[in-house]
């Protein structure tokens, strides 16, 4: 079922509006590609912010910082265009964020994309601190997920 601006993931509804709109854009390609839709919401959700973080409105910008581009219209325009919409979607396989997820004996911490697990711990909080510590050391983002699978936050490095 694809989202829309008034339709969306539960999750998302805590996002900055214009990050929101680009999660549900890169949430629905995700789906149109085959993604299952748990996978698809948490992907989306940190690309988008990711995706913010390198394109910043002009009330977001640091006095000009993080412009790679000399041509204005294509960083100040609507970022629709496929190159734009398709770089997050692609990225997120070099990406390598962790989640934190409910297993039957406790809560995993696990590698985007990858069913095996790199630990196992009795409680959310334990795997969560050591999400943090893994996030910090390796730079990379943490997805927190509740008991029912949906996220519930991101820890950015």
């Amino acid at each position: 079922m694809p989202w829309n601006k008034q339709d969306y993931p539960v999750s998302m509804k805590n996002l900055e509006p214009r990050v929101r709109h680009k999660a549900i854009e890169i949430a629905n390609a995700l789906l149109d590609d085959g993604y299952e839709e748990g996978r698809s919401i948490a992907i989306a959700t940190a690309k988008a912010e990711e995706w913010d973080e390198n394109h910043p409105t002009s009330k977001h910008s640091k006095q000009g910082t993080k412009q790679p581009s000399s041509d204005s219209k294509s960083e100040h325009g609507k970022s629709s265009s496929p190159r734009r919409h398709s770089e997050p979607v692609s990225s997120s396989k070099s990406h390598d964020n962790i989640h934190v997820v409910p297993t039957d004996s406790g809560w995993a911490i696990k590698e985007e994309g990858q069913s095996k697990s790199l630990a196992t711990f009795r409680t959310k909080a334990e795997a969560v601190d050591a999400a943090k510590e893994k996030s910090e050391k390796q730079n990379i983002r943490a997805i927190i997920h509740n008991e029912d699978g949906q996220i519930a936050s991101s820890i950015k490095p």
